[in-house]
């Protein structure tokens, strides 16, 4: 499983960093960049996914 994230739709508001930061990182220019999600529990990335505000993640 992985984390798949629209850049283009990211908004930098950082609910994914705040509560996964092991997994992502809201880089300089504001834009989220997801790390490797081996050994995640889905159910966190389950809830990061549906907290983004834009939804900009999705899990494929």
């Amino acid at each position: 499983m992985r984390i798949i994230a629209d850049r283009t739709v990211c908004a930098g508001h950082g609910m994914c960093e705040a509560l996964a930061p092991e997994v992502f990182q809201v880089g300089e220019d504001g834009i989220v960049v997801p790390a490797d999600t081996v050994g995640v529990e889905r159910e966190l990335l389950e809830l990061v996914v549906d907290s983004c505000p834009v939804q900009a993640l999705r899990l494929s």
